[in-house]
């Protein structure tokens, strides 16, 4: 039984359970006797299931990167993993020390403050997630008893919130016959752009893909698997839905049977051997861009996928279709990251709804009425 002990204007909550053999113990002080009182409720229903730890008392800093390596490292990619040491150095830098028991809202949302004073709000709101998917889980694993994440708001630093770049249909046209006209079958980077352009498939994606995955009967591209290009060996799709079959067009498997004739099981394995990096397809990328004149400084092999969402929402494909294409788990995610350019196209909507809605209201009343 959980005991609450008056400790001058404060009271002091203390539960004791066996756990291997051992008594432990845990205890958290409050301002109030309800709160006391509600605490002690949650932490017998947690020592009922099973579910208490002594784990609370970590920093939670130190519990995230714990949480990480326990449910997380094994399935994620390199770069992904890069993405949790950042949110990791974040919450160390702002709640070093805190005890994860003793995180509340308040002390959450002035991290959240603090931290997007300088921080896009993409960063923000990646962190935001995947701390909130830690705290999900201390809550099951009893760590936690509240989830002091749920419903926070996003605090972020505008100026540093680019847009999404992409090209326009004159620019991906240009870069296109660009890159058709100069390819060479040695240096297989600009193969890949090309595919990029077509599929709006990821960087891995595109690195991973072998022979077995191109059907030139009919017209797909098997998205299966990933490529590390650190360890250089397959890894899996960042996550389930990201594996999926994509419609491509005959124009850009033409320009892939080049490739064949290298007799490497790889599709893009170059002269060398190897499969060009991230840094070497940029590289490529860049200096077509140049060549063309086209001004675009911050455009990179991931701006090949934006363009080639913005090229799909300008012909006016459903955006379920474009989320199933990218391989996003739901529409809701093609949503978030593509608000942007969902917005540009708005107005254009807007303008066909109107006219559709218009027809409707056509040989009524109304029409007589207008001078």
């Amino acid at each position: 039984m959980a005991t609450i002990i008056k400790r001058g204007s404060s009271y002091q909550v203390r539960v004791y359970w066996t756990e291997d053999g051992r008594r432990k113990s845990k205890a958290k002080t409050f301002k109030s006797l309800r709160e006391a009182r509600l605490y002690a409720a949650e932490l017998e229903l947690l020592k009922a299931r099973n579910f208490i730890s002594q784990n609370s008392k970590t920093p939670f800093p130190e519990y995230f990167w714990a949480w990480f390596e326990t449910y997380k490292e094994s399935s994620v990619t390199e770069r992904t993993k890069l993405t949790y040491k950042s949110a990791f150095k974040a919450l160390s830098q702002h709640l070093n020390g805190i005890p994860i028991e003793e995180m509340d809202r308040r002390l959450y949302r002035k991290f959240i403050a603090e931290f997007g004073k300088t921080h896009a709000k993409s960063t923000v709101s990646k962190f935001n997630s995947l701390y909130h998917a830690c705290i999900k889980d201390a809550m099951y694993d009893g760590d936690v008893t509240k989830d002091f994440i749920a419903g926070t708001d996003i605090v972020y630093n505008r100026s540093k919130t680019r847009a999404i770049s992409y090209l326009n249909i004159n620019e991906t046209k240009k870069l296109t016959n660009h890159l058709i006209t100069s390819r060479n079958p040695n240096f297989t980077a600009k193969y890949m752009i090309l595919l990029a352009i077509a599929t709006g498939a990821r960087l891995g994606e595109i690195q991973a893909l072998t022979w077995k995955d191109i059907n030139f009967t009919f017209h797909t591209v098997d998205i299966n698997k990933s490529w590390n290009e650190t360890l250089k060996k397959f890894q899996p799709t960042k996550n389930e839905s990201s594996k999926r079959i994509i419609r491509v067009n005959q124009g850009v498997l033409e320009c892939l049977r080049d490739l064949i004739q290298t007799g490497h099981d790889m599709v893009f394995m170059n002269q060398y051997q190897t499969i060009p990096t991230s840094s070497a397809v940029n590289k490529t990328l860049r200096e077509c861009l140049r060549e063309l004149n086209i001004d675009k400084p911050s455009f990179h092999f991931h701006s090949l996928r934006h363009t080639h969402v913005a090229y799909l929402l300008s012909e006016n494909i459903d955006l379920y279709i474009i989320s199933k294409r990218l391989g996003h788990s739901d529409i809701s995610t093609t949503s978030r990251v593509y608000s942007y350019l969902i917005d540009e196209y708005k107005n254009r909507a807007d303008n066909q709804i109107e006219g559709i809605v218009d027809k409707l209201f056509q040989g009524s009343p109304l029409q007589s009425q207008k001078i």
